[in-house]
């Protein structure tokens, strides 16, 4: 069964080498065609201001035709001046072609061209021939011999490249019919004159539109591998051919034998291609995908990829063994910024099953981070500038695969409109009035959307679980500036709904247990509205601390920034205005609220996709403040001793809260502060928390149960500090950051190559690899790199109790072992079950043009390895051996 698989993988290898691209191994001898008349006067160096005496140039006349030549050493003739011998750094140019070689020949009674090298006095082969004609690249030979009159020539011991392939060795033959007759020619994608592994066409022909050739083998470190064809007839079109995908032979511990990744290819244009390709397994498991790929360039491009798969594991026989059935759709598109100028159009679509990644060992690519995946997200969207205005809609999903619940966007659409000073005239000279800096915005947003479960995503009556509405939003401000140090800015807010769902609540009374409440949802439209107005004002106040008899730092510089406001609304919360209802238990008699004592009110917005009217009248006052610190260092690297390096200890630590004083009680808000800080390249933090400023005190519940109670009194009236009931806290450090910057910037390349060209295919793959893998970007320039990366959050409820803390920790690196050797690995630890996260080790080792890799899950629920070597040329992507223990392939 193995001599079998590589006798298939090797029939693949040389059909996709030879044939399915464009840059075909024979497609390199073009430099021999006929070359074509052109005017001679074109080529009169007279004409292009060359002095041929200057420039030790001599012109000959061949026919309507003239030969060019020069030589650095000297120049020979015969009796009657029929052949000429230039030595050293010679040079001869006759219509399209041109060749350089240390010494050459040339016969203009028999129209002949000899070129060859010269043996130094170590006896190294030096100044070998370099030739080329229009429309060819440059290739370099032993020697040659050509005719300029029948256009036939020899060439001995080629080397020359076409389109990223190389071809060395051997002798070929260009004949008046156009045809080339090769013998003894190695193909390869390694770049080296003295290849390292290559095909060996022993003779072939080579035509416009077909190769034939002899015996091909597959030839490494020039060991002729027992693996080949005795002889081949293959097409050599000069677009996409559609061709039979062969599959791969293996066997899988679970799911038996199997033939992977078998199919078609149709080659349908230079705009676009598809594959539809199939894995079957002896035991019954099955895996479809049909993909295609689309470009069309400075317009836009992408790919589009569905997978349907049927897997049995386990012990046939058992329940485990049963079908599963699970689907999986990518698509992604990206436009051109100067295709449609004023519009864009992007998709980035990643649907499927919750179960796929895991049940099909990520489509048999077993990448441990797609199996480990909990969130699958998709995006389509639009928008368009015209004027002032913006449109934009967008159709997203996003899946959690762990509690199978999934929340669809079907579509959001938002319409917004520039600030305009209604009062200014495009016509003013000078600086503004006081009002023509009004200034009045409008938005609007509209959505439609659900949150389910898989399960009932389709089940009947689906389409009543959609949440939708719209929101009107039309906003006006003034600003103002006093005493040339406050800015005052006045604002007006006029907010308005449509829903076209409404709620309602009743509460039930249960013996020995907590009342519950019963929601009732009823369809049709309903408005709501509401409008407040607000003034604010803030300025910046400066700190500098010099130090002038000290070392390095300089100064500390303080930075706050201070704003206070008030803003007023109106209670929109009266059972009058309909916007809100009294909550009653089933027997209609009215709940008490005991914050505001009275009877409890509930809106009917509540839940729905645009929540209505904040309940209550707001009088309030606004505050906050927010800080940087600044250190100033002289700089080490400045040798005038002027220079100062700036140092951000803190940057933004924002502390905020507000007053109520229309509010029934509890009219402080909580005091909520954020900051962050990034002390150097290597380290950032950010913090970010809430404090309740309420005291707490005991209750007894009527069952006899102690409980904590919020008290209309502050804390510090009790000498005690605000309760702090959340706190997030992160970091991360890298000893050595240059590696992320280059890993950024190689993405960054990508992507505007993307933008400016269209995705290809291989631009494709190879972001998503890298994407999803820090791995698949080996820069051996990086000689080491370890990062990490720390988060704490805390949270508890408003009286301090049911605290739970959770924190992660994650690290990764690499370094190189030898200059061609890499060595990377990522983990983690997590906090909650005292154990490594999800371990990766990666081991990369590069061969010049080959590389091998090696990838470790070493323990866990995904415990596996993956061993490839493979070529690096894409054009010889097929061409690997690989092995791979997957999780799934035990039992």
């Amino acid at each position: 069964m193995k001599h079998l698989r590589y006798i298939i993988f090797l029939k693949s290898v040389v059909l996709l080498s030879i044939v399915s691209n464009n840059a075909t191994a024979f497609s390199t001898f073009s430099s021999f065609q006929v070359p074509q008349q052109t005017d001679s006067s074109k080529l009169d160096t007279t004409k292009r201001n060359v002095d041929p005496a200057a420039n030790n140039v001599k012109i000959t006349q061949q026919g309507e035709s003239k030969i060019e030549y020069s030589a650095r050493d000297s120049t020979k003739y015969s009796k009657d001046r029929s052949i000429i011998h230039l030595y050293g750094k010679a040079r001869v140019i006759y219509q399209t072609f041109e060749l350089d070689a240390e010494y050459i020949r040339y016969d203009s009674k028999n129209n002949t061209v000899f070129a060859r090298g010269a043996h130094d006095t170590k006896g190294r082969y030096y100044g070998k021939p370099i030739f080329k004609m229009e429309g060819s690249g440059s290739s370099v030979a032993d020697s040659l011999f050509y005719n300029t009159k029948s256009g036939k020539g020899t060439v001995y011991n080629t080397f020359t490249e076409q389109e990223g392939s190389f071809f060395s060795g051997g002798q070929s033959k260009k004949q008046p019919d156009d045809e080339i007759h090769v013998k003894n020619t190695i193909y390869s994608t390694c770049n080296l004159p003295h290849p390292h592994f290559g095909f060996f066409i022993t003779k072939g022909i080579v035509t416009e539109k077909q190769v034939i050739t002899g015996p091909v083998y597959l030839e490494i470190e020039d060991i002729p591998l027992p693996l080949g064809l005795p002889f081949a007839f293959f097409p050599k079109p000069n677009k996409k051919a559609s061709g039979v995908i062969v599959p791969s032979v293996g066997e899988d511990a679970t799911q038996g034998f199997f033939l992977r990744d078998g199919g078609y290819y149709f080659g349908l244009s230079d705009f676009w291609d598809a594959k539809l390709m199939g894995t079957i397994y002896t035991r019954g498991s099955y895996t479809t995908t049909a993909s295609a790929n689309y470009l069309k360039r400075y317009k836009y491009g992408g790919n589009l990829n569905f997978t349907y798969a049927s897997t049995r594991l386990g012990i046939e026989g058992t329940e485990s063994n049963r079908p599963q059935k699970n689907f999986h759709i990518t698509w992604n598109h990206s436009q051109n910024p100067n295709a449609s100028p004023g519009s864009t159009f992007s998709a980035q679509v990643d649907a499927g099953t919750s179960s796929f990644y895991r049940t099909t060992a990520a489509n048999n690519t077993y990448n441990p981070r797609a199996i480990s995946n909990n969130v699958l997200r998709s995006s389509i969207s639009y928008s368009k500038t015209a004027g002032i205005w913006n449109f934009s809609t967008n159709l997203g999903a996003s899946q959690e695969t762990q509690t199978k619940t999934v929340s669809l966007t079907l579509p959001q659409i938002s319409l917004s409109m520039a600030s305009i000073n209604p009062f200014d005239s495009k016509k003013r000279v000078g600086e503004q009035k006081w009002f023509q800096k009004f200034n009045v915005g409008y938005s609007m947003d509209a959505t439609n959307r659900v949150s389910t479960t898989e399960d009932l995503l389709f089940a009947p009556g689906g389409l009543k679980r959609f949440q939708n509405g719209v929101n009107h939003n039309v906003n006006g401000s003034l600003p103002f500036t006093l005493a040339d140090y406050f800015n005052f800015t006045t604002s007006a807010t006029y907010n308005e709904q449509w829903h076209f769902q409404t709620l309602r609540q009743t509460q039930l009374r249960v013996l020995n247990r907590p009342d519950s409440l019963v929601y009732d949802t009823i369809s049709g439209f309903k408005r709501s509205a509401e409008y407040s107005a607000a003034m604010n004002l803030t300025t910046k106040i400066y700190n500098t601390l010099q130090f002038k008899k000290t070392g390095k730092v300089q100064a500390i510089r303080h930075v706050m920034t201070p704003n206070i406001g008030f803003s007023y609304k109106p209670d929109f919360s009266a059972p009058s205005k309909g916007y809100y209802e009294v909550l009653r238990y089933q027997d209609g008699t009215p709940v008490t609220d005991p914050q505001f004592n009275r009877e409890k009110r509930y809106s009917i917005f509540q839940g729905t996709q645009y929540s209505g009217p904040s309940e209550g009248q707001t009088a309030a006052l606004n505050f906050g403040l927010n800080n940087d610190v600044e250190l100033k260092l002289l700089n080490p690297k400045d040798t005038t001793g002027t220079g100062v390096k700036k140092i951000p200890i803190i940057q933004g630590l924002n502390i905020n809260g507000s007053y109520n004083f229309l509010k029934p009680a509890y009219k402080l808000s909580t005091l909520s502060f954020s900051g962050r800080s990034q002390l150097s390249e290597k380290i950032g933090i950010n913090f970010n928390g809430n404090l309740n400023p309420y005291a707490v005190e005991d209750e007894v519940t009527s069952s006899g149960l102690v409980t904590k109670k919020l008290v209309d009194r502050y804390t510090w009236q009790n000498g005690k500090l605000p309760r702090l009931t959340s706190f997030g806290f992160s970091f991360d450090y890298s000893f050595n950051p240059e590696s992320f910057k280059r890993r950024t910037e190689n993405l960054d390349q990508l992507q505007n190559g993307m933008e400016k060209k269209g995705i290809t295919p291989e631009q494709s793959t190879a972001l998503a690899a890298i994407s999803r893998d820090p791995n698949a970007f080996v820069d051996f320039n990086i000689p080491w790199n370890f990062s990490f990366a720390y988060s704490l959050q805390y949270s508890a409820s408003e009286t301090g109790l049911n605290g739970r803390t959770t924190n992660s920790l994650t690290f990764n690196g690499d370094f190189n072992a030898t200059p061609k050797w890499k060595v990377q690995f990522n983990s983690g630890f997590n906090f909650e079950t005292k154990n490594l996260s999800l371990t990766t080790l990666s081991i990369y080792r590069d061969m010049h043009c080959w590389d091998m890799s090696f990838q470790w899950v070493p323990f866990g629920t995904y415990r596996s390895y993956s061993v490839t070597l493979k070529v690096k040329a894409s054009i010889l992507q097929d061409l690997k051996l690989s092995k791979q223990q997957g999780y799934s392939s035990t039992f």
